[in-house]
């Protein structure tokens, strides 16, 4: 699926030097600028891994501009897990934090996506169209149906987030069938604010980008929030359903094309 333009390929990463090279931006984007720390964490080498990797498609946005030698030549990354890979490697990464029961158990075609960031560098251009014009090429390649994943809110304190986690509760939650819920075994030490008291203007000024992104094209929540101390994040379970999103919010998932279904 190679897509380039005057300075950019996007392809699948296809050897040692292009994982290397995203898990070193991974690193720049989510120990350095975010605070992510953790046992895979290698801060000698630069790198953000864990075991998961090796199992994952990584689909690398390359600047044709960068030397390769170096490993600095990928400048946004996408983690992708098709569920029959899942299934015969390590499970999915998500189920870490979630359970995953009403998806496994869905019958349909799954994607999960994951460790999805680009260098600030070329935030604000086509870095992430291009991406997701990949992702649509592989999600109609393999048949996806239904695409989820861990997307972050940064730090573990819930409170200067509330309005926002109340939206998404009770304006976007899942419906019952595909409603993971969260693994997280603490008592809640937040309330969420009631339907009626939501300022929608602050809750999505509190939102993070990629996940109004996810919300523009239909995507829906799981049940509850993860805390993820490792990685500095307040999580939510993201899913989009192309079934249950709009013909104009499927076309642009699908590049304007049906998604081929088994």
């Amino acid at each position: 699926m190679p897509k380039k333009d005057r300075n950019f390929e996007l392809r699948l990463a296809r050897s040692a030097d292009d994982l290397v090279a995203a898990q070193r931006l991974r690193y720049r984007v989510f120990v350095r600028e975010l605070g992510a720390t953790g046992p895979t964490v290698d801060h000698e080498n630069r790198l953000e891994t864990d075991g998961f990797d090796t199992f994952y498609d990584h689909l690398v946005l390359v600047d044709r501009r960068r030397d390769p030698a170096a490993r600095q030549h990928i400048v946004g990354v996408y983690r992708l897990m098709r569920g029959d890979v899942a299934a015969a490697n390590r499970g999915f990464y998500t189920s870490n934090e979630y359970d995953l029961s009403p998806l496994l158990n869905s019958g349909r075609q799954l994607l999960e996506l994951g460790r999805s960031c680009v260098h600030p560098d070329v935030r604000g251009g086509v870095a992430m169209y291009i991406l997701w014009n990949g992702l649509a090429d592989y999600c109609l390649e393999y048949g996806v149906e239904i695409l989820f994943g861990v997307a972050s809110f940064n730090g573990i304190n819930p409170a200067p987030i509330l309005q926002s986690l109340s939206m998404l509760h009770h304006q976007h939650l899942a419906p019952p069938e595909l409603r993971v819920t969260s693994r997280e075994t603490r008592p809640d030490s937040f309330a969420l604010i009631a339907a009626d008291s939501i300022d929608r203007r602050v809750a999505m000024a509190q939102t993070p980008p990629l996940i109004k992104a996810y919300l523009r094209l239909g995507g829906k929540v799981g049940e509850g929030v993860f805390i993820d101390h490792d990685f500095n994040t307040v999580d939510v379970c993201l899913m989009m359903d192309t079934d249950l999103m709009s013909r104009s919010h499927r076309q642009i998932l699908t590049r304007g094309k049906e998604v081929r279904g088994d």
